[in-house]
């Protein structure tokens, strides 16, 4: 994993600095995390749940160790409509164990509080906002974001990926599918795997992987964390026969 990710770091330029002070990351990554009302209660703790699971991984630590640097800057957020994107965790960078196990620690006992619309846009707005005025200066820059429906407010889809396009940022995808209502709106008949292929995820090599189940959500997270972190990113025909 060394050999490969420091084969990438030889192919493409670092990101410039901006200030003095920066440090030096392998990755600057935003997970945003839909905890709009379409989001059930019990389905905004799986979520959390799953993140704070993956977080602490081996599979996912072995995959900073094995990073150029060793380390990445993460931040764990989570939003709901327009005014609504909230730091659960703030930006911190993990190089261990240790540090892994902390910062899940800091999202698991974080309040879980909640908004009312679907602002996608906002949220990928708000991250690269996150990203361009944080302290590191990483050779990738990435926005994991998840949700359960489509946009129903906020700044429009097509301005915010083109926000992260020009400042090198990828956006992934993680749809979470159900066919349950929530508690303020009811399920909307939209393919959502191929809403956020087209709609949300921009940038080299960006995917989409969905989960349907608690299980499901579960492995999409670890599976999909691994791989951004790796900057390991199989082709789209292999994610979906992977798939759960």
């Amino acid at each position: 994993m060394r050999l490969f990710s420091a084969l990438l770091f030889g192919l493409f330029p670092a990101v410039e600095a901006v200030g003095q002070d920066r440090i030096d990351v392998d990755l600057e990554l935003v997970l945003a995390v839909d905890i709009s009302y379409s989001v059930d209660e019990e389905e905004a703790r799986r979520q959390r749940e799953g993140y704070v699971a993956a977080l602490a991984h081996p599979d996912v630590i072995s995959a900073i160790e094995g990073g150029p640097l060793g380390r990445i800057a993460v931040t764990y957020v989570e939003w709901a409509d327009s005014r609504f994107q909230r730091a659960a965790a703030d930006w911190t960078v993990i190089a261990s164990e240790d540090d892994a196990l902390n910062f899940a620690a800091i999202v698991a006992d974080a309040p879980l509080e909640r908004g009312h619309y679907t602002a996608i846009g906002s949220a990928i707005a708000d991250s690269v906002q996150r990203i361009e005025n944080n302290q590191y200066n990483g050779y990738r820059r990435l926005i994991d974001i998840s949700g359960d429906g489509p946009q129903n407010q906020g700044l429009d889809l097509a301005e915010a990926r083109a926000m992260a396009d020009a400042a090198r940022i990828i956006v992934n995808g993680l749809p979470v599918i159900t066919d349950q209502p929530g508690r303020w709106v009811r399920p909307v008949e939209v393919n959502l795997d191929d809403y956020f292929d087209e709609n949300v995820i921009t940038g080299p090599g960006a995917f989409v992987l969905a989960a349907r189940t608690a299980d499901e959500f579960r492995v999409a997270i670890l599976r999909k964390m691994t791989l951004e972190i790796a900057g390991a990113a199989p082709a789209r025909i292999e994610l979906i026969q992977a798939a759960p």
